[in-house]
């Protein structure tokens, strides 16, 4: 198949012009950096030949083979940027027209005259702008090269603006040219982007070595589907935390990127935006709404249950039940409210949505209502936390936002499948968590059957209740001082170590006065085929001792009442319990060994034990 590149592109990508479509073939592509880097092109246009860098979104199109070398493509969108004083394609969008093509013509490469290397020998295969030529070279290929090339003409010079008096918002007196989110990268100069802000994170302050400090988030999606985070700290949170909305579309430019946190950032973009003193975020008007609302990338509940603990990810569902607001005490001392509600789709499953805070009383009190009507709404989760604390659950946190009863297709195709069918298919929950109001559920073992059945010992823990009685407690070390500050969402509850009248913690690499007290117990469990160890954590501990940790330990070493002490533990051995437990093996130096950890402890109800064991009976005479 006899393929014709487009003549002159490679020098016209440089001089500018970059609204054309050019046909272009593929010479090289090698891997730059680690497995999670970016790939580098040698395109041609059959004359001429120059680097390029494919735009990160676009990897899978060379590890799955839908480029390779030789293959002939057409670019629909790229940008010529200047990356260490060089030119460079980055490739944003491009179509592959032949896969497989022998080398067309006998290109050279194209170089600038500022990378032009002054040790470069006369003979060298390289190919320069015709402005840059001598003029005998000029003279000589006046005719056959005046169809080949594009003269290059170097911009005059502009001196920076001249920023004075400006207020919150800055303009830019020569505003930098439009790019996409997606084509940002550290080396630019000079950029701007426009796009809509989905997501504002609230006004959080931190405590470190170099003093008190504010920081706010906020995500941008621009209208080729680009998403990115940008982060302001201290004063300039001032200057842009009352500007910025959800839903209104900005022009942004002057900030500096930075590898993102993946921590704490869920954006599939490996870079983030810090906005500093001179950036510019200017308010546009959304005339032709290009630019979505939100993007989603909605996960059907049956794969929630294979997905990593932590990760973040969007769902849709119909909201089946709701249950009450109720308060609870943080491990930072701190009250929130706490809402839990159901959510099923047409993959045969449900899972448990947790709300937090505001989300309880805002979005929580409007699907209470309609719970209680007998309606059941469409709910969309974007940006839901994963948790496999107890089966898997999902879980707002402060950059989720949730949308009831959307104007979206996800939205109408669930709520007519439910219409029709969905309200009267049976559905299996993934979130394990069945000890409460669901005994016909859980998963009843005796200790010796943890053991004769290899529980744990699989890539997954196994979750399982057994009715127990405490036999012993360790008391030498039952709780450790821990970390109290927050990061993120989560308190940090790494050990902390004091030095004088100051507590530090080494993860954090901070200072506080005061650390926090959290149980580690070590207690023996014995049911009538056996005896186990089991650790207790923080609340699962609070239920077995009935105490805080901090009460404890000042009870042991502070007032030193060794009697009320001893008292106080005494009380609880022999008592039966219900245990939820999780059994996960795990690696301790160079031994595997399976650790048995309390996920609750409630205390036996006789009542409903009779009847447990009452349909036992009946189940196994059949």
């Amino acid at each position: 198949m006899a393929v014709r590149l487009t003549p002159n592109a490679i020098p016209a990508i440089f001089a500018g012009d970059v609204d054309s479509k050019p046909l272009v073939q593929v010479l090289d592509i090698k891997l730059l950096g680690n497995s999670q880097g970016r790939y580098r092109f040698v395109l041609s246009d059959s004359v001429s030949s120059q680097n390029a860098m494919l735009a990160s979104q676009l990897n899978d199109t060379v590890r799955t083979g839908l480029v390779r070398q030789g293959s002939v493509i057409q670019l629909l969108e790229y940008i010529c940027s200047r990356v260490q004083k060089r030119k460079i394609i980055v490739v944003l969008k491009f179509e592959t027209i032949l896969l497989d093509c022998n080398k067309i013509g006998d290109p050279k490469f194209l170089v600038e005259p500022d990378s032009i290397d002054e040790t470069m020998q006369p003979n060298d295969n390289i190919q320069l702008p015709a402005r840059v030529a001598s003029p005998q070279l000029r003279t000589q290929n006046s005719v056959t090269n005046v169809q080949n090339f594009r003269p290059v003409v170097q911009p005059p010079y502009q001196p920076p603006p001249n920023y004075k008096n400006h207020g919150a918002i800055l303009k830019n007196e020569a505003p930098a040219r439009i790019i996409p989110i997606a084509a940002l990268n550290p080396y630019q100069g000079r950029w701007a982007i426009k796009a809509r802000v989905t997501a504002k994170g609230d006004l959080r302050r931190y405590n470190n070595a170099r003093g008190d400090g504010k920081v706010f988030s906020f995500d941008l999606l621009d209208s080729d589907g680009g998403e990115i985070r940008v982060t302001c700290f201290n004063a300039v949170v001032d200057r842009f935390y009352d500007t910025i909305e959800v839903g209104k579309v900005y022009l942004i430019s002057k900030g500096s990127l930075k590898p993102a946190q993946k921590n704490f950032n869920h954006l599939k973009n490996e870079w983030e935006i810090f906005l500093e003193a001179t950036s510019t975020v200017e308010l546009c008007p959304d005339e032709d709404g290009s630019i979505p609302r939100q993007q989603f990338s909605f996960r059907p509940i049956n794969e929630i249950e294979t997905a990593d603990n932590n990760s973040i990810l969007d769902v849709i569902g119909i909201v089946i039940s709701v249950n009450p607001s109720v308060p609870i005490l943080r491990k930072n001392g701190m009250e929130t409210q706490r809402r839990i509600l159901n959510l099923k789709d047409w993959s045969g499953k449900s899972v448990e949505l947790t709300l937090w805070g505001e989300f309880c009383n805002r979005e929580g009190q409007k699907l209470q209502e309609m719970s209680d009507s007998g309606f059941c709404p469409v709910l969309a989760v974007k940006a839901g936390k994963v948790n496999d604390f107890s089966g898997k659950s999902i879980g707002t946190i402060s950059s989720t936002q949730l949308f009831i009863n959307p104007d979206f297709p996800e939205a109408h195709s669930l709520r007519d499948w439910f219409d029709r069918v969905g309200k009267d298919a049976a559905s299996q929950s993934i979130s394990k968590d069945k000890m409460a109001g669901a005994p016909k559920h859980e998963i009843r073992k005796t200790i010796s059957q943890i053991k004769d059945e290899g529980l744990g010992r699989s890539d997954k823990p196994d979750w399982v209740s057994v009715k127990a009685t405490i036999t012993f407690i360790k008391t030498d070390n039952f709780c450790y001082m821990a970390c109290p500050l927050m990061i993120g969402d989560r308190q940090c509850n790494k050990k902390a170590t004091r030095s004088g009248n100051i507590w530090q913690c080494d993860r954090c690499n901070q200072e506080f006065d005061e650390c926090d007290y959290r149980y580690l117990l070590q207690a023996q469990i014995q049911d009538h085929t056996g005896l186990t160890w089991v650790t207790a954590f923080q609340e699962s501990g609070e239920e077995i001792l009935g105490c805080s940790a901090k009460e404890l330990y000042l009870l042991k070493h502070e007032e030193q009442d060794d009697a009320r002490f001893a008292g106080m533990v005494g009380s609880r051995i022999f008592n039966q319990y219900l245990f939820r437990l999780k059994i996960k093996e795990e690696v301790y130096g160079d031994e595997q060994r399976v650790k048995i950890t309390v996920v609750k402890a409630d205390k036996v109800n006789y009542s409903s034990e009779g009847r447990y064991m009452l349909d036992s009976i009946l189940k196994s005479s059949k």
